[in-house]
């Protein structure tokens, strides 16, 4: 009796034995058919990811194409810019550090701010900018004292430069950081220290300028640290832009105008190149590029003098007697006067109530209409304007083209305003008057 229980007892183990290794078996054929199917069937896809995991693709800004004159003389050029970087891991003491810095360089408040913002938005051993564009001496200091400066390094950039500075501000425009609103989905906008064109020809050309970016293939741990690059393919540089302007009559133009608040455009007549086009005051490009301080940037718009305007192209003013052109070839177009006939000019003409002035207040006397255009009699072009109405002068300048866009080749340009009946109607409520008519002439 005690020998079968003994039995009985030994197939139950038996039985649970085999069962518990069936089930160890097929654990651990399930575990090496999942280990098959990771490491032979599905090898190649793991590799993949595990590349995209240990290898980045880093993009290189291109060197900015060059703008020359029609000579060949370098506009905008691009200079080497060396800046100073600061890397939190290695720093230590953040704070204390950029303290130490700011008693070497020019370092200000703001730019230790920002500095302090851009470190909590990154990982700890990406560099940050603190300083652009640094002296020989300033990178003589910071190299000597480098020893007391840890997390601090000098790096070598390329940054627009433009020789002329205020002589071609309004033609050549300025470059500067791409704002948030540009950012267009190009990885390139996205880099910190690239810049795009925001005026001028920098502005109209950015996308030729800008040229092609170039790759880095570097490895880095599961931190996102570099290890080391494992390929480089460099971008095209920006392509070379030659523009119409003579840099010499440029100069002359500007130096010509001297302090006033004005424009200048040299044409060439043969073509209609332009080969100066001057507005004063101006301003330096090369500070857009650096970065306007608060300050600086207040200065700019509150001078009345709107030294940021481009008054060749966009400044609007009344054309004062260059307008008696307009008013003679509508009236020989009309047919109301030839080139011979005379008009008396007392130095005013009397309309209703209201007497209108020539600027010769003794009068001129009779005068034809090469006469006329000589001594620029007001009365005679009051008579021509009366004769023909405000209308046909207005269809006369916009045969000539007045009141349009020339569809220059420079952002930020403005038409002129051509009035008639129809047009003080429209803005402002009111019928057009008589007397409006003479001083259009």
């Amino acid at each position: 009796m005690l020998k079968d229980r003994d039995q009985e007892r030994q197939k139950v183990f038996t039985r649970r034995a085999l069962l518990l290794g069936g089930a160890q078996l097929g654990m651990v054929g399930a575990l090496l058919g999942r280990l098959y199917y990771l490491q032979v069937v599905e090898a190649d896809r793991y590799r993949v990811l595990a590349d995209d995991n240990r290898i980045n693709i880093r993009l290189l800004p291109p060197p900015r194409g060059e703008i020359v004159d029609r000579f060949g003389m370098p506009l905008a050029i691009n200079e080497k810019n060396y800046r100073v970087v600061i890397v939190r891991e290695q720093a230590g003491n953040v704070p204390a550090t950029l303290e130490r810095l700011g008693r070497l360089i020019d370092l200000p408040e703001r730019e230790v701010r920002r500095v302090m913002r851009e470190m909590k938005r990154k990982r700890a051993f990406v560099p940050i900018t603190a300083r652009e564009n640094l002296t020989w001496e300033e990178v003589s200091r910071v190299e000597v004292n480098a020893p007391d400066l840890p997390g601090i390094a000098i790096e070598v950039g390329l940054t627009r430069f433009y020789p002329y500075s205020e002589t071609l501000a309004h033609v050549l425009g300025y470059v500067a950081a791409v704002s948030e609103s540009e950012l267009t989905g190009d990885p390139l906008l996205e880099l910190p220290d690239f810049r795009i064109g925001k005026n001028g020809v920098e502005r109209t050309y950015d996308e030729y300028l800008r040229g092609k970016a170039g790759t880095s293939q570097v490895e880095v741990n599961a931190l996102g640290r570099v290890i080391r690059e494992l390929s480089r393919e460099d971008g095209t540089p920006g392509r070379r832009i030659e523009i119409t302007l003579d840099m010499e009559l440029q100069r002359y133009a500007m130096e010509r105008i001297g302090e006033e608040s004005a424009s200048a455009v040299i044409l060439d007549v043969h073509n209609g190149d332009v080969l100066a086009l001057a507005s004063t005051p101006g301003f330096d490009p090369n500070a857009f590029n650096r970065g306007l301080t608060p300050k600086e940037w207040e200065e700019l718009i509150s001078n009345e003098r709107g030294p940021l305007t481009n008054k060749a192209i966009a400044g609007q003013y009344a054309p004062g007697s260059t307008y008696k052109m307009v008013v003679a070839l509508a009236a020989l177009d009309a047919g109301v006067t030839t080139p011979n006939q005379r008009v008396f000019c007392p130095g005013h003409m009397e309309l209703g109530d209201s007497r209108f002035h020539c600027w010769k207040r003794h009068g001129h006397g009779h005068m034809d209409m090469r006469d006329a255009m000589k001594q620029s009699c007001d009365v005679y072009f009051y008579e021509m304007a009366k004769r023909l109405g405000i209308n046909r002068i207005a269809a006369m300048s916009e045969r000539l083209g007045l009141g349009q866009t020339l569809g220059f080749d420079l952002p930020g340009e403005r038409s002129g305003l051509i009035p008639s009946r129809e047009w003080k109607q429209a803005r402002l409520g009111k019928s057009w008057h008589q007397g409006e008519t003479l001083i259009a002439g």
